[in-house]
């Protein structure tokens, strides 16, 4: 693998995390009746495992020398024909009217930027990848430069 061009971390949206806080209370009440502490230990460890899966969900995108990896695919730069940057309406519109089903998705409800990454294999029936990113026009030309550096 080549040295890294780009790298961003999609966490999902904070408020789950706070929501999540929740469980405490929940499980104190359900031990109430054993003993307030087991339920609040039992809360805190329970919240601990939301905070472990919160950032085990944290999807990657990347772009290296050779490769361009959202999620966990991965692609090699020999099959991107180039890439496009979406933002407000237009990134909305792709997701939703424009989308064409057979896209592959990395969406992030809570991330407003989106790269579509158009591929060039005829073996592959995936027309493009829709990516969300927080730095579209960076991803975009990261990506693009990592292509040409190729040729």
């Amino acid at each position: 693998m080549g040295a890294v061009r780009y790298r961003e971390r999609l966490w999902p949206a904070r408020w789950i995390l706070i929501a999540a806080l929740l469980v405490i209370p929940a499980s104190a009440l359900v031990f109430a009746p054993l003993s307030w502490t087991v339920g609040i230990v039992v809360g805190v460890a329970l919240y601990a495992a939301c905070v472990v899966l919160y950032v085990v969900a944290g999807a990657p995108v990347e772009v290296s020398d050779d490769s361009f990896r959202a999620g966990r695919a991965s692609i090699e730069l020999r099959y991107v024909a180039g890439a496009t940057a979406f933002t407000g309406a237009e990134a909305t519109a792709e997701r939703g009217p424009r989308l064409d089903a057979r896209a592959f998705l990395l969406l992030r409800g809570g991330v407003d930027g989106l790269v579509r990454v158009h591929l060039s294999d005829p073996a592959d029936p995936t027309p493009y990848w829709l990516v969300s990113t927080r730095s579209p026009d960076r991803l975009v030309s990261e990506l693009i430069g990592a292509v040409a550096s190729r040729e």
